[in-house]
């Protein structure tokens, strides 16, 4: 007798979002159990991003339906997903640059909290909010960098202080669109290492979208594949990088997923 699998936390039935003639996630059913990290893989123009777009609540689609925790959300905005605990990053770092490292998380928590947020304050006013700020900081490696102002941080540092943001709004679920993106290769081990220690804790659910493959190999439960908007493989990284269909679509056929 074999052991009951999770509910799924997140699932999609028949995803659909078409542009005009365009068809850029087709019927995809995609499912996250809780706690685990899912990683979507894909060629350029797969519809990795759109298929996040729909999920987080930025596009509403032709067709389908989007569930969380078996609520159809589908109709909710972002606003109201973000307060149902999904979080998400994009691709372009998104913090405020004349405010410290430490503003910026604070004012996340706040937000969450809904303190709102007063310029003409004092800041000793929220010094329970600003020590949950610096623990936040402490995760995601950036405590040493919490009084500078953020436009002066590495594309790494911010993209670690975005994530840093998205953990002061307690998300259950978090969606990370191409963390690493712009990065050099020496910031890299800094995402990694956070993103591990997030898996380790056994309290967030991760959906992951990355082009670095030896991130996601090591890091993933399981992985998922699109192709021209259609899920063609769903499987744990050994069985996809053995995978040939998945081979001749995302690289075609010409190397090794390793």
């Amino acid at each position: 007798m074999t052991d009951k699998q999770p509910d799924p936390i997140i699932e999609t039935r028949d995803l659909t979002i078409r542009f005009g003639g365009h068809v850029a996630v087709d019927h995809v059913n995609f499912s996250v159990e809780p706690y685990a990290l899912k990683s979507i893989i894909g060629p350029n123009g797969a519809g990795k991003t759109t298929l996040f777009n729909m999920m987080t609540g930025q596009y509403r689609p032709s067709e389908g339906q989007v569930f969380l925790k078996g609520r159809d959300i589908t109709s909710l905005g972002p606003a109201e997903r973000t307060r149902l605990g999904i979080g998400r990053s994009f691709q372009l770092t998104n913090v405020f640059p004349l405010l410290t490292v430490l503003e910026n998380v604070r004012i996340a928590i706040q937000s969450r909290e809904a303190f709102g947020f007063n310029f003409w304050r004092s800041y000793l006013h929220f010094s329970d909010t600003e020590d949950e700020a610096y623990e936040v900081l402490k995760e995601v490696l950036l405590e040493d960098k919490w009084d500078q102002v953020s436009s002066g941080l590495t594309h790494g540092e911010k993209r670690k202080l975005e994530i840093g943001i998205l953990f002061a709004l307690k998300p259950k679920i978090l969606f990370l669109d191409e963390p690493t993106a712009g990065m050099g290769q020496e910031e890299v081990p800094a995402i990694l290492e956070i993103l591990q220690k997030i898996k380790d804790g056994k309290d967030r659910t991760i959906l992951l979208v990355e082009h670095k493959m030896d991130m996601i190999m090591s890091l993933s439960d399981r992985i998922a594949v699109l192709q021209e908007g259609r899920l063609i493989a769903e499987d744990s990284p050994d069985q996809i990088a053995r995978n040939e269909i998945v081979q001749a679509a995302y690289l075609g056929g010409g190397a090794k997923i390793e």
